[in-house]
């Protein structure tokens, strides 16, 4: 069984592989026209075109190996003297560094919006489900039981303790996961919970020992935050509904 470690370093090879059979294709297929005719300039940008698409195929690592294939070819193969990695021209040095620096730079814009908006789906996809998860909830204590269950799963932390302080009692509802862990350090990290009536308890994790959690102030933990605090506005509005219409019945009777 490959370990995780061998793992990647195998496909990593396997893409880098990939984009340099990408970029001698594109060198072959330049090879195919005359030098003069079509120019360094066009070469360079058809270059760069197939370092992007390498980047946006197999990522940071393939399209890194890309642009310094693409570098080399474009060394030996269409600047003057041809065949060889020896520049005869001022120009042609000048050349070779714009693209190499044009390059890196394509790739890792590339690279940084791709994780983006990779980042934004799993985000997207998280709140679905946790949004999803409160919608069914009708007790404190529940919203209290599950939130701690699917902020440990989803976030692999070491601990999660969430309290919850019901409006106008002195009653705390509150839940652990793991529940027979005590943790004795302080919480790496603390989200308050807020609603339209204030604070309303928070939410303490102790990340785990390889796992960072996000900041408190991130995006995504705001909206969860924010969720969570719906969620116990939603179910003291509806308790607070159900005993007025308790009394009225009783002083209708």
């Amino acid at each position: 069984m490959k370990t995780p470690n061998l793992s990647r370093l195998s496909k990593l090879a396997k893409e880098s592989f990939s984009a340099l059979l990408s970029i001698a294709g594109t060198a072959f297929v330049l090879m195919l026209f005359q030098r003069d005719l079509i120019g360094e300039g066009v070469i360079a940008m058809v270059f760069l075109l197939a370092v992007a698409w390498c980047a946006y195929r197999w990522g940071l690592g393939a399209g890194m190996s890309a642009a310094i294939s693409a570098e080399l070819m474009f060394n030996f193969l269409f600047i003057p003297p041809f065949y060889t990695f020896t520049v005869a021209r001022p120009e042609g040095i000048l050349s070779l560094v714009i693209f190499f620096v044009v390059a890196i730079a394509v790739v890792e814009r590339i690279q940084n919006t791709l994780s983006k908006a990779h980042a934004s789906e799993q985000e997207a996809v998280l709140m679905y489900e946790f949004t999803t998860l409160l919608a069914g909830l009708r007790s404190l204590d529940a919203i209290a039981r599950r939130v701690a269950q699917f902020m440990r799963q989803r976030f692999m932390v070491e601990s999660v303790v969430v309290f919850i302080q019901s409006k106008g009692h002195a009653e705390q509802f509150s839940a652990q996961e793991p529940q027979d862990k005590t943790m004795k350090t302080k919480a790496d990290c603390v989200l308050p919970l807020l609603n339209s009536w204030g604070l309303i308890g928070e939410v303490q994790l102790w990340h785990g020992a390889e796992i960072e959690l996000p900041s408190p102030e991130s995006r995504l933990f705001r909206n969860v935050a924010l969720q969570i605090g719906l969620a116990i506005e939603r179910v003291q509005i509806t308790e607070y509904e159900f005993q007025n219409a308790g009394r009225e019945n009783i002083q209708v009777g």
